[in-house]
C-alpha cells in the first residue's frame, strides 16, 4: 500500500523530470486534502503578492506549475483572468481544470521550453514549484521570457535550499541582462501553519524591463 510519505519521498527525491511527473500525477487525487490539512497558505499569499504589484488589470496571466489549481482559483476569485496554467503533471492539469478558474492549459518542463511567445503574460506566479526535487532555477529563464516589460513576477523559494540551489545567480544574471529588476523579498515564513514548523520560505517579487 502506498502511503502519504512514500508519495512526498518520490516528490522531493525526484531526479529527472519524468520522475516527478510521476510522482505528482500519482499525487493528485489527494493533493488538495494533504495540503490544506497542514494549512498550507502559499498559494493565498502568492496570489495575494501578484495581485499588490500587478494591480488591476484584464491582461493574460500565467500559473506556472499551477498544480490542483489552487493559485489560479485565488487569482480569479481576485478578478485576474484569463488565467493560463502550466504543469508537468497531465493530472494535476485535469485537477486544476475543474475549478474553472483557467481560460487554458499547457503541459511542459518549464525547464527546457515553454510553448508561448515572448511577452505573452503581463504577470506570473510559480509557487510551490522550486523546492529540491522540484523545477530548477534555469526555469526562470523561461518565465521572464514570456513576460512581458512592466509585468510582474511571483514566486517562493525556501530559505534553507535556495542558494544552494542555485537560485542567486540566475535571478543577478536576469537582473544583469536587464530582464528584471528586484522589487520585493518577504520576510520568511511558514508555508503550513499546522505542520513542518521547520520549513520556511519567502516570497520574491520581480519586475520586468
Amino acid at each position: 500500500m502506498t502511503t502519504h510519505r512514500d508519495v512526498l519521498d518520490r516528490v522531493y527525491g525526484a531526479e529527472t523530470p519524468e520522475q516527478s511527473q510521476a510522482a505528482y500525477d500519482q499525487w493528485s487525487a489527494s493533493y488538495d486534502a494533504d495540503n490544506l490539512a497542514k494549512g498550507f497558505r502559499l498559494p493565498g499569499l502568492g496570489a495575494a503578492m501578484l495581485a499588490r504589484h500587478l494591480g488591476v488589470t484584464g491582461d493574460p496571466v500565467l500559473d506556472a506549475g499551477c498544480g490542483t489549481g489552487l493559485v489560479g482559483e485565488s487569482l480569479a476569485v481576485l478578478g485576474y483572468g484569463p488565467i493560463t496554467g502550466c504543469d508537468l503533471s497531465a493530472e494535476m492539469i485535469a485537477a486544476a481544470r475543474q475549478t474553472g478558474a483557467y481560460a487554458g492549459f499547457e503541459q511542459a518542463n518549464m525547464a527546457e521550453a515553454l510553448p508561448f511567445a515572448e511577452d505573452t503574460f503581463s504577470g506570473f506566479t510559480c509557487i510551490g514549484s522550486f523546492g529540491p526535487g522540484h523545477a530548477p532555477p534555469e526555469s526562470l529563464y523561461e518565465l521572464a521570457r514570456v513576460t512581458r516589460p512592466g509585468g510582474v513576477a511571483v514566486f517562493n523559494l525556501l530559505t534553507a535550499s535556495w542558494e544552494e540551489q542555485g537560485f542567486p545567480q540566475v535571478i543577478e544574471a536576469l537582473t544583469a541582462q536587464g530582464a528584471w529588476e528586484e522589487v520585493e523579498i518577504s520576510r520568511p515564513f511558514r508555508p503550513y501553519l499546522l505542520a513542518e514548523p521547520d520549513l520556511w520560505s519567502r516570497l520574491h517579487v520581480m519586475r520586468m524591463l
